[in-house]
């Protein structure tokens, strides 16, 4: 079977390292200017470290590098992709065509992860540009119904990412709407992810869509965090073999507990020890450890794709 590689985001060195322990495969990071919607930002020093923790350990590096792009980012963006050559980054993801750009102009090293939000939805969309960029895998929005994603397995031709557990946004905007309504409703508050705002939809009280505001514009989760582990058997038998873990609502020990559970469940599946019992005791150890706040579902993937337009 060919191998299941599992990223998990990191919020601090430590948690890098402990995830590193847990068997997660790929460590995914990013600093401030150039990466969207991470747990943490790092500094030029914390990432050179977790790079080499990662080298150590004999993983890779997965760098964010996904941020909407203006003038004034892609005037410094060679300078950030000199350090990290520098310390070795594997993969970086990216959204913006002038980062493709960039890097096939330039020869970097680094292997392209494409990475356009909510807008991959498509076998056709990722190999164009894996034929004309060179990109070498895909991350897939979070809104495809399971349906449509073993139609699209039979035609890509590099592999494609599926996020099996964390929060999946569904709205980006580079305006500052949170700063916006606090000006028109005289309203000072903080616009950061720590203040867990969110937006209610009027006929539906218990509808929780998380929203913060940084320097790259406005974010929108949808109301529920995906779970996928009792889909991780479907997911492999159809070629969907590289999972993403996403700890940007589940901070600290939890969220690597919950990453040695999916670690546990590749294994087990690469063994042919896996069962929906198994499966079904994984996710109610996840549910206990997942935030209170914060509800688990399976997004999408159950959904008629006639009904998702």
């Amino acid at each position: 079977m060919e191998k299941i590689i599992i990223t998990a985001t990191a919020e601090s060195v430590g948690q890098a390292e402990a995830l590193l322990k847990a068997g997660v495969d790929r460590i995914y990071v990013g600093e401030k200017a150039f990466g969207l919607r991470l747990p943490k930002t790092f500094s030029d020093k914390e990432l050179e470290r977790i790079a080499q923790l990662v080298h150590e350990a004999g993983k890779t590096l997965t760098v964010a590098v996904n941020a909407l792009m203006h003038q004034a980012m892609m005037d410094a963006l060679p300078e950030y992709l000199d350090f990290l050559e520098k310390i070795g980054a594997d993969y970086i993801t990216v959204g913006d065509a002038g980062v493709l750009y960039i890097c096939q102009r330039d020869k970097r090293p680094f292997k392209i992860i494409y990475d356009a939000s909510t807008m991959v939805t498509s076998s056709r969309q990722v190999n164009f540009w894996g034929k004309v960029a060179g990109v070498s895998e895909a991350v897939l929005a979070r809104e495809i119904p399971s349906a449509e994603l073993f139609k699209m397995s039979e035609n890509l031709e590099i592999p494609a990412e599926v996020l099996v557990y964390g929060a999946s946004v569904i709205h980006h905007s580079k305006r500052p709407l949170l700063q916006n309504y606090y000006n028109f409703t005289h309203i000072d508050d903080e616009k950061t992810r720590q203040r867990d705002l969110f937006l209610s939809e009027p006929s539906d009280h218990d509808s929780h869509y998380s929203i913060y505001e940084d320097n790259h514009g406005t974010h929108i989760f949808a109301n529920n965090d995906l779970d996928l582990m009792s889909k991780l058997s479907d997911l492999v038998e159809h070629g969907y073999r590289h999972w993403k873990l996403d700890g940007i609502y589940t901070p600290g020990d939890h969220f690597v507990q919950i990453a040695e559970y999916f670690t546990k469940a590749r294994d087990l599946i690469v063994t042919g020890q896996w069962s929906s019992d198994q499966a079904f005791l994984f996710d109610e150890s996840i549910r206990k450890l997942h935030p209170a706040n914060r509800n688990l579902d399976t997004g999408f993937y159950d959904f008629d794709p006639d009904l998702v337009k």
